[in-house]
């Protein structure tokens, strides 16, 4: 029994197919299948139900992955550990972003990490939350940074800053006289939100106390904060965006920009790690770069 070949079974329950097992770990299909056959004939029991669609364990492949996934973290945390006593901070981390961060948080410090742990390979993929949740299950991600509060138990969160709400409201819309905006003065029927699957749309729902709008005059969904604030300007709607894309709205538009009245929510942005994602110290210096490079800054301050 080798490392290779536990790591082969997990990436065939993972995939749920062995040529997308194959792909994932780079190597040839009838090389990884041979060495899944070579564990199979070893332990005297089948692992695989492969006449499921996708592939999955047997009741004594089930023992087996548990213990497989067990074996490869005490791996990963000899390499770690041994790192650690070299002070040094290395290896490859794949990283999930969700979109409503990504496109400001991103550009503020991945420049210094890149810097300063050169020895450091950041894979990133823009996801939204369930797809994040999703991908680390499946030790497709080992880490992710998202709003607070949105991960399931088996997923482990660091806070990192808190991230402020603003209303951002169309010249044409009564709400851009305003100065400040208190929650109960939006009128649900103008908020323009993202669409489905995005944690942020949930969170200003509940922020406004509603669940759905009715009779909207402009029933617009989006993936993109940009795209809705493109679809503000040249209407009567309004949307709401998070403190960190404020810095990035142009100077001829930051008069459409109001804060939420004092007492109004903000979100959290934390770091979420798989539970068996061992190296410690790259999740450490990650956490130290963002929050050195990219707090949570008062732009209109």
């Amino acid at each position: 029994m080798t490392i290779i070949q536990l790591e082969y079974l997990l990436a065939i329950v993972n995939c749920g197919s062995f040529s997308q097992a194959s792909e994932r770990c780079f190597v040839t299909q009838p090389s990884l299948s041979m060495q899944i056959k070579n564990l199979e004939e070893e332990l005297g029991v089948m692992l695989l139900d492969r006449t499921k669609k996708p592939i999955v364990p047997t009741q004594a492949g089930e023992v087996v992955v548990a213990r497989a996934r067990e074996a490869l973290l005490a791996y990963d945390r000899i390499k770690e550990s041994v790192s650690e006593l070299q002070g040094s901070v290395d290896g490859h981390i794949k990283l999930g972003v969700i979109p409503t961060i990504a496109p400001y948080l991103l550009p503020r410090f991945l420049g210094e990490f890149a810097e300063r742990f050169p020895k450091v390979e950041l894979e990133i993929k823009e996801m939204t939350t369930p797809q994040i949740i999703e991908a680390m299950r499946h030790d497709e991600l080992d880490a992710a940074i998202l709003a607070g509060g949105t991960c399931p138990e088996d997923i482990t969160e660091q806070e990192l800053f808190s991230d402020r709400f603003y209303v951002y409201a169309s010249p044409l819309h009564p709400l851009y006289e305003r100065h400040n905006v208190r929650i109960e003065d939006i009128n649900h029927r103008d908020l323009l939100l993202l669409s489905d699957g995005h944690c942020l749309r949930d969170q200003i729902l509940e922020l406004c106390g509603t669940s759905r709008r009715a009779g909207a005059p402009y029933y617009f969904e989006s993936g993109s904060l940009e795209t809705l604030m493109r679809v503000v300007d040249v209407t009567s709607a309004i949307t709401i965006v998070p403190e960190m894309a404020v810095e990035y709205i142009s100077e001829d538009r930051r008069d459409r920009i109001k804060p939420l009245a004092k007492g109004a929510t903000s979100r959290k942005i934390a770091i979420a790690v798989r539970r068996t994602y061992a190296k410690n110290s790259i999740i450490t210096a990650l956490r130290e770069v963002i929050l050195s490079t990219a707090p949570a800054v008062n732009t209109l301050a």
